[in-house]
């Protein structure tokens, strides 16, 4: 589903300021070393009902950590993109979400909320479609890419582990 993380990225700090939770900031993609378990937002998308299991766990500490699509992220897909032989189609298979995403440069592509208990990590993670789909986009691009090519990376670190699809 596409939704608007600005809203919910609004609404769940809105509550948690309300809440009985301590919220630490933590940087997007960096629960990526730690033993995760996901939340199924597919089914159950309510954040509030991943926030009541953390209370029923009894924690009181969440992780909040929230990303906005970079422009030079857009640019290093191209990049590799364009320093790929490819078929028309499927060029253009993988150039209309790189394309779509452009348009979401600035905006928040992905929230986490995590809370630790018994050594694991519980994560609620949302992303929109577009953001889903050029995800894909990436992976594809980076699993065709000739090893050995590498683009310098100028400090960046990517995509911050969203290349998964947990």
């Amino acid at each position: 589903m596409d939704i608007n993380l600005e809203a919910l990225k609004s609404e769940i700090l809105d509550y948690l300021e309300k809440s009985d939770f301590g919220i630490f900031r933590s940087h997007p993609g960096g629960l990526e070393e730690s033993k995760i378990i996901t939340w199924d937002t597919d089914r159950f998308p309510d954040y509030r009902q991943f926030l009541e299991a953390a209370t029923k766990a009894g924690e009181h500490m969440v992780l909040f950590a929230c990303r906005e699509l970079a422009e030079e992220e857009i640019t290093d897909v191209t990049e590799e993109l364009d320093e790929l032989e490819l078929e028309r189609d499927e060029r253009r298979d993988l150039e209309r979400p790189i394309k779509n995403a452009k348009r979401h440069v600035g905006e928040t592509c992905a929230i986490e909320l995590a809370f630790g208990h018994n050594s694991y990590l519980y994560v609620y993670e949302a992303r929109p479609d577009w953001y889903e789909e050029f995800l894909d986009a990436c992976e594809e691009v980076t699993s065709v890419f000739p090893a050995g090519d590498e683009i310098e990376d100028e400090g960046t670190e990517g995509l911050g582990g969203y290349y998964s699809k947990n």
